[in-house]
């Protein structure tokens, strides 16, 4: 009894503890909140009159687009963002110049291309970009690929230069399975769809190791030919032997042209606030950003509608607590309907970072697209890192489609199946029974039975019937033969260097690039300022602080539990290979081998 009344009375304290815990977490954030909206006003007031040299810390992660967490002003800015402030700083005179903090480990390619075409267009401007390294650490080039175009790249003398290339790593558990006797079964159409491969094989096909070494060596011939006309080097050839010959000590770098001087971050902030003149000041583009970018004007407006992470149905939930973002059928098409009807909108720009997802999600943003079309909108398309499988199904009707020379894309093809842990279960002792009324169908999701024959036969021709629309949806919005699409379908992920001679793509370019088709096709002279109004419109902070008060203490509280049993590695693998498994609808998903 008396253990009894310790266990009640200790769980009541508990409850109580964590309620208040829970309110303390909550008042600070919403302090931030509100922190974060008086920061700008007072960012307003300081800034100096001339002489700005604006700041970016590219060793921060950060998303394609912004988020749509009510909590998203706590994220660095996304790379779109950075892209469109660096915009407005070119024709701004207060601003002399941009220093950088080097990323030491390696970006997403695309990203760093991105960025590094925000580099060239600032300083094609007349402005100067310095960048400072401490260290170039990772074995990738992309983190180098994203600044190599600054007017001087420093490196901190005690560390080194390591970029030798690039590296996929591909996980395997077809030998994990085995051992638990539990049997993956999945379709795939065809030999080049290979995110099944990671649950049905212990190594990798010859089709997979093929393509996977293609689209690598593109990124990485790309990152080389660019870096080559950066620095100054002689040639493409002369750049590769370098990378070859990694790893350097600093002053070997800075001997070999891949950097310009050797200092602490310190020095090479105040070499570039002297560049930009007597009292020059750094201010953060954050910061920047706040009070210049426009609020308004009356220039010719084009929607801008952003979507990253994989395809889903529905409208996926974002918390205050934010989550993975994801594309939502019903969430995306809405938007792109709206914009349609929207007198004042002239075309419709469609930023797509995504490795694809459910089928039936990626034709419903297909089709509304095709409805935008129809209602006289151009509709272009900019892709990030990532526009692969329903990915790239969403871009294919579009007027126009832009692409990093290293985005990953195509991967035209589709995949499903399951995991039938009857043998696993067994050895365990634990028996599950399965009863159904109706058709042999009825079980064929279920992972407690192996498929029929007839029901794999059923299985496969549903595939089959999605890839033949799949394909001919490609054929008709590129305007390619059938019998071509076929030919360069199969699954296969191409860079976006390889998609435009495919006839895939139509311009390798950024976002600015994008927006620049965009004005083309809806008859805005090139000159002409456009407004890019965000559909749906981003919420307000107050919107942001309703939403935020409409979370109880109870459930602040299992959230800040859960996010950090969530944030443990172990946690997040499982959690991956779980939703992965459950999808029993057929997907349009590239499990790409990122190249890091």
């Amino acid at each position: 009894m008396k253990q009894f009344w310790i266990t009640f009375f200790g769980s009541i304290v508990g409850v109580i503890v964590g309620s208040v815990l829970a309110v303390i977490v909550l008042v600070m954030l919403i302090g931030a909140m509100i922190g974060a909206a008086l920061e700008g006003a007072e960012t307003d007031a300081t800034l100096p009159r001339d002489g700005i040299v604006l700041e970016l810390d590219l060793r921060q992660p950060r998303l394609d687009t912004p988020s749509r967490s009510p909590f998203g002003f706590a994220e660095p800015l996304s790379a779109v963002e950075i892209v469109q402030t660096l915009q407005v700083a070119e024709n701004d005179d207060r601003v002399q110049g941009l220093f950088i903090r080097a990323n030491e480990f390696g970006m997403a390619p695309g990203q760093a291309e991105e960025i590094r075409e925000a580099i060239a267009d600032f300083r094609e401007a007349g402005k100067f970009v310095l960048t400072h390294a401490q260290g170039f650490e990772g074995t990738t080039v992309t983190g180098y690929f994203a600044v190599s175009g600054s007017d001087e790249i420093w490196l901190q003398d005690t560390s080194s230069f390591t970029p030798a290339g690039l590296a996929a790593e591909v996980m395997f558990l077809g030998g994990l399975f085995e051992h638990f006797s539990a049997e993956p079964q999945f379709e795939q159409f065809h030999e080049y769809k290979n995110a099944a491969n990671t649950y049905t094989e212990s190594t990798l096909t010859e089709p997979h190791r093929e393509a996977v070494e293609s689209y690598i060596g593109s990124i990485f011939d790309t990152a080389v030919a660019a870096i080559a006309a950066d620095r100054g080097l002689a040639g493409a050839d002369r750049a590769r032997a370098l990378f070859e010959a990694s790893p350097h000590t600093a002053e070997s770098a800075r001997e070999a042209g891949l950097v310009d001087r050797l200092g602490h971050v310190i020095e090479a902030r105040e070499a570039a606030l002297s560049r930009a003149g007597q009292d020059a000041q750094t201010i953060e583009i954050a910061d920047y950003r706040e009070q210049a970018t426009p609020a308004w004007s009356n220039a010719p407006v084009v929607a801008l509608i952003e979507g990253q992470g994989a395809i889903v149905t529905g409208t996926p939930e974002q918390g205050p607590f934010g989550g993975e973002e994801m594309i939502g059928g019903d969430f995306m098409s809405e938007a792109i309907l709206d914009a349609a009807e929207d007198t004042n909108v002239r075309a419709i720009v469609i930023r797509v970072d995504s490795p694809g997802g459910s089928a039936i999600a990626s034709d419903q943003v297909w089709h509304a697209i095709n409805r935008a079309r129809e209602a006289g909108k151009p509709v272009i398309v900019s892709m990030a890192s990532l526009a692969a499988s329903g990915g790239y199904y969403i871009a294919a009707p579009a007027d126009y489609v832009v692409a990093h020379a290293t985005t990953l894309t195509g991967s035209i093809g589709v995949l499903g199946g399951k995991i039938v842990l009857d043998g696993t279960f067994d050895l365990v002792g634990l028996n599950v029974e399965t009863i159904s009324v109706g058709g042999e169908y009825a079980t064929a999701f279920s992972s407690q039975q192996a498929w029929s024959e007839t029901q794999r036969a059923a299985y496969r021709s549903q595939m089959e019937d999605i890839y033949d629309d799949f394909t001919q949806r490609v054929a008709d919005g590129r305007d390619l033969p059938l019998e071509r699409v076929l030919e360069i379908a199969r699954g296969r992920v191409w860079t976006g260097a390889q998609a435009l001679d495919l006839g895939l793509v139509d311009e390798i370019g950024g976002f600015r690039d994008a927006v620049d088709a965009a004005k083309e096709l809806a008859g805005i002279a090139p000159e002409s300022d456009v407004r890019l109004r965000r559909f749906p419109r981003q919420r307000t902070p107050l919107e942001q602080f309703q939403e935020l008060f409409g979370v109880s203490a109870e459930s602040a509280e299992a959230a800040a539990r859960l996010n950090a049993l969530m944030d443990l590695p172990e946690v997040r693998a499982a959690v991956r290979a779980r939703e992965d498994a459950r999808q029993t609808g057929v997907q349009m998903r590239s499990q790409v081998a990122a190249p890091r």
